[in-house]
């Protein structure tokens, strides 16, 4: 496994845009991003298998951009015209051996996890 830390969290005027940043101790095959608000299940947003093309969730897809580095240990997320309801914890993810493009959203398959980083939608 390796270490995860989510970085880019806060307090965000809702209509703005949200960049989140995921940084892996060591080399990974697929990383994500998932939130999770208290009281409810936790939501895919997006994921990709490095060097592949992402998987985004279709109630996001249209807000959602992510992108990582060649050296397969970072995952940048941006997300916008954000709102209230995109409050909740931010949390990245990631597994090292490779995974079907039509499971990258499911969080069950991945064996790494950041704390998470708040993000509260401010209107």
């Amino acid at each position: 496994q390796v270490q995860l830390r989510e970085s880019g969290g806060g307090s965000v005027q809702a209509g703005g845009s949200l960049h989140l940043s995921c940084v892996a101790s060591g080399l990974t095959s697929a990383m994500g991003w998932f939130r999770q608000v208290p009281g409810k299940e936790r939501e895919p947003l997006a994921a990709v298998q490095i060097g592949g093309r992402p998987n985004y969730a279709d109630p996001v897809k249209r807000r959602v951009f992510v992108s990582t580095n060649n050296a397969g240990n970072m995952l940048n997320l941006q997300m916008n015209r954000l709102e209230s309801m995109d409050t909740a914890m931010y949390y990245c993810a990631a597994r090292s051996a490779p995974i079907n493009w039509e499971d990258l959203l499911r969080g069950e398959l991945y064996t790494s996890w950041g704390q998470g980083t708040q993000v509260t939608v401010s209107s």
